[in-house]
């Protein structure tokens, strides 16, 4: 300290001009080191180191109880933690705390500011209101309230740790055997191709080995039957030579010399003659036989001719059928068309005498009644247009149904050849004429009645036209 008296003081202690300057009280001294230790205190941050000794003997592995305890009282380390319980020594800012503890909270805090999730952190895990106080910048704690937030944040990581490890274990998982399955697939299709290959080579070689036996087999065979056939060439040869040398052994001419006007007489063996004659008489039974086979063939032709004949009148029959009836509905139709000719003729003349008359009535009397300008016309053309297509009809059918049995008789006949049966068309043409044939007078009846009614209505007309000439006349 007296060194550094002797020294200038720098700084607001010194004073400028005099003789007292230079000269310094113990006070002042003090005050201007407490000012320097002040001024580096406000721009460092301290830290404190203190020494305890385990023993007074400085042995290693020897530790007194009493000695430590003494230190820590003396050097106020006791009272330093004591304080420091009593009061706040954790110390947080809210943005902070916010964003350490903030994914802790079970509802989503990202649209608020960090005081109301620093808030809703502390309500959410029940800190008790005298554990910590909330300032505007930061949140203090008393002691062990952030090991409770640690341990919990601590296990909440751990768990989340855990599920990402779990999911990222089963991604990979599944990727692998996506994977797997990739890699059989494409194992298969190259192992496959692979194998169709070989199995082609094989097939190849397989096909030109059959050919090779096959050639060779042939071959074998060719020989063994030529071999075989030769064989039997020389067996037959020895046999046959063998047959003809004892059947010319028993062959022969008389001896001497034969005259001239006696024919060369030939000695036969026996047993020659029998074989002679037992085939003579077997040719004898087989035409015998031919002969019974014969006469029953021309029976049962003469069976099929009388057949024949029975159809061909049945044709005829029907024929004259058709053609009665045929007749029949040309007279009944020809009648129809007279009876609506004379209708025709006779509406028609009186038809320019009562259009006059009607228009009249119309105008003379003034009702309501409304009376058609052809008069009759119109149906009786109707009518007639009606019978036309009848007859039309008529005659398209009749010719066509002729033409059909002339082709049947004519294929039964055998003029014309034709694959089908003419007696089942014959009755399938009797079914289709006999259908027709109730379908057309059915037409032609109704067409009867409706010309009926129209001659009714006429009928009904002129009667109105009467009354209407007698009243107009009296």
């Amino acid at each position: 300290m007296l060194n550094q008296s002797e020294k200038p003081v720098v700084g607001p202690l010194h004073k400028a001009g005099g003789a007292d300057s230079q000269k310094l009280s113990v006070a002042t001294k003090f005050k201007g080191q407490l000012f320097q230790l002040m001024q580096r205190l406000e721009s460092t941050t301290p830290h404190f180191i203190r020494c305890i000794k385990p023993n007074n003997f400085q042995s290693p592995g020897s530790y007194e109880q009493g000695l430590v305890l003494q230190q820590l009282r003396c050097c106020g380390v006791l009272e330093v933690v004591r304080i420091s319980r009593s009061g706040y020594p954790t110390r947080m800012p809210h943005q902070k705390f916010a964003k350490r503890y903030g994914f802790l909270l079970l509802e989503n805090a990202a649209l608020q500011d960090s005081l109301s999730v620093s808030v809703a952190i502390l309500h959410q895990f029940n800190i008790l209101p005298e554990m910590y106080q909330v300032g505007y910048t930061k949140l203090f704690f008393r002691t062990g309230q952030i090991g409770i937030l640690e341990d919990t944040r601590n296990r909440t990581l751990h768990g989340i740790l855990r599920v990402q490890s779990c999911f990222r274990g089963h991604q990979a998982r599944r990727h692998f055997k996506e994977l797997q399955r990739g890699i059989a697939t494409l194992q298969s299709f190259v192992r496959g191709d692979k194998t169709r290959k070989e199995y082609a080579v094989l097939l190849q070689r397989h096909r030109a080995a059959v050919i090779i036996q096959k050639q060779i087999k042939g071959m074998n065979a060719k020989k063994t039957f030529k071999n075989i056939r030769d064989a039997s060439i020389v067996i037959q040869s020895a046999i046959r030579g063998w047959s003809v040398r004892r059947c010319s052994g028993d062959i022969g001419f008389k001896s001497g010399v034969p005259k001239a006007d006696e024919p060369d007489e030939v000695l036969v063996k026996s047993s020659f003659l029998a074989e002679l004659q037992r085939r003579v008489l077997k040719a004898e039974a087989a035409l015998r036989e031919k002969e019974e086979e014969n006469d029953i063939l021309h029976q049962r032709l003469l069976q099929y001719e009388n057949r024949w004949s029975e159809y061909e009148l049945k044709m005829k029959s029907m024929e004259e059928v058709w053609q009665k009836q045929m007749r029949s509905l040309q007279s009944s139709l020809s009648i129809a068309k007279k009876s609506l000719a004379v209708d025709e003729s006779e509406r028609s003349s009186d038809a320019s005498i009562n259009t006059s008359d009607d228009r009249e009535y119309c105008w003379d009397t003034g009702n309501n009644l409304k009376v058609p300008e052809s008069n009759g016309l119109r149906p009786m053309s109707a009518g007639l247009s009606v019978i036309s297509r009848l007859a039309e009809e008529f005659e398209q059918r009749s010719q066509v149904f002729g033409d059909d049995a002339k082709f049947l008789v004519e294929v039964k006949s055998g003029q014309v050849d034709a694959s089908l049966n003419p007696d089942r068309e014959l009755r399938r043409l009797k079914q289709m004429f006999e259908t027709w044939k109730k379908d057309y007078a059915t037409r032609l009846r109704e067409t009867k009645v409706v010309l009926n009614k129209l001659g009714s209505e006429d009928g009904a007309l002129d009667k109105v036209k009467k009354k209407f000439w007698g009243r107009r006349n009296s």
